[in-house]
């Protein structure tokens, strides 16, 4: 069974840093896109970064140029860098992954359980 373990959440003034993890662990064949999410309650669920099996990535106009997705593909696991982090970042942050489960399985969506991430004075 896939599980997706998100970590490194809290909270933080604002300017500081974060740095989220996320780990895959269990049985599966590959490993495709791996992204970030955040919510706000009582609000949709929105993609902050997102980042290929070569390391191509793509983020959310709100988060350009402060955010930075990478992944270690051979730890299985994706890190979101967060600097100069403002009030309205805060947000409960999904991971999520698109994987096979098997060869002969297609490609499937996965979530982590969230991490909050509260920027504050």
């Amino acid at each position: 069974q896939v599980q997706l373990v998100e970590s490194g959440g809290g909270l933080v003034q604002p300017g500081g840093s974060l740095r989220l993890s996320c780990a895959a662990s269990g049985s599966f064949f590959s490993i495709n896109t791996m992204a970030w999410y955040r919510q706000v309650l009582g609000k949709q669920r929105e993609m902050v970064a997102v980042i290929t099996s070569g390391g191509s990535a793509n983020y959310a106009d709100s988060v350009k140029d402060r955010f930075t997705i990478s992944r270690d593909n051979a730890k299985n696991t994706a890190f979101l860098q967060m600097n100069t982090l403002k009030p309205e970042d805060t947000a409960v942050y999904y991971c999520n992954a698109v994987i096979k489960p098997t060869v002969l399985v297609g490609w499937r969506d996965y979530w982590g359980q969230g991490t909050q991430v509260t920027v504050s004075s």
